[in-house]
């Protein structure tokens, strides 16, 4: 997002962290209406030009939001809603990201608030490395082709009764509304939003074995000293490394395999 649409967007979590403060706050029925509207803006592209139109007036963005949802959609979501149109977007589908974002810290409190909250970050984040690691089942849940209702079975199929029902609630979302994303880069983006909830970082660490308990402690404490969070860890095991670890946190990677040493050595010897 450019700067515009980055600070309405704080602005608009703002309006959200207050609700979600608020008490008697159905989570889960508040994240499904606002992922409604998240659906309806990136499905209308004329609708979601002109809510975001800067010739017209804030009031005049907001009622014509408030005409279009009607009664259909409950007051809190509404204005929640009102609030994110009333401001200002560098690009129309900024808005649709907006809401869908608001949808998803929604659940995520919720999953907090029911004790769930690292549940559904790690569940999210083995759900997409799943679906990535395996091509058939990402063309099978990403064919657009295909009608959405068996989509939703397959998934539902995998993953149901096996994960928080935060975390199948967000794939289900991922499978019928992709928005431009593959399968597991919704996942991922889903993961982080929880995360960022925690106000931790998330490291994707990759061995060549298991780690222990102690090691991942350890691992954590040193990376928390760096970076200064709290550094959650996601990690994978890859024979192939030989030894040591590779470290993924956002655009940074941290590389002590044995592999990528092999790498380096035999370069600097042809080189």
């Amino acid at each position: 997002m450019q700067a515009g649409s980055r600070e309405s967007l704080a602005a608009v979590r703002e309006d959200l962290a207050a609700l979600l403060r608020q008490d008697g706050v159905d989570l889960p029925a508040l994240a499904d209406e606002l992922f409604g509207v998240a659906d309806l803006l990136d499905r209308e592209k004329t609708l979601r030009r002109a809510l975001t139109d800067p010739s017209r007036s804030a009031d005049a963005r907001a009622q014509l939001m408030r005409d279009v949802l009607g009664s259909q959609v409950s007051d809190m979501p509404v204005d929640l809603v009102v609030s994110a149109v009333r401001a200002r977007w560098s690009r129309p589908l900024d808005l649709a990201d907006a809401v869908e974002l608001l949808a998803v810290e929604t659940l995520v409190a919720g999953a907090e608030q029911a004790g769930r909250l690292d549940t559904v970050e790690d569940e999210l984040f083995r759900a997409g490395r799943i679906i990535a690691g395996s091509p058939q089942l990402r063309q099978s849940l990403g064919d657009r082709t295909a009608p959405v209702q068996r989509r939703v079975e397959l998934a539902e199929a995998l993953f149901g009764g096996k994960v928080a029902e935060e975390s199948l609630r967000l794939v289900r979302q991922a499978v019928t509304s992709p928005r431009g994303r593959s399968l597991d880069q919704s996942l991922e983006t889903y993961a982080a939003v929880a995360a960022e909830r925690r106000s931790r970082l998330v490291a994707t660490v990759t061995a060549a074995v298991p780690l222990t308990e102690q090691q991942r402690d350890r691992l954590s404490a040193v990376l928390a000293g760096d970076y200064g969070h709290e550094v959650h860890l996601n990690v994978e095991v890859d024979p192939e490394l030989i030894g040591g670890l590779r470290v993924e946190i956002g655009d940074e990677v941290i590389d002590g395999s044995v592999l990528a040493r092999l790498a380096d050595a035999r370069r600097r010897l042809v080189g």
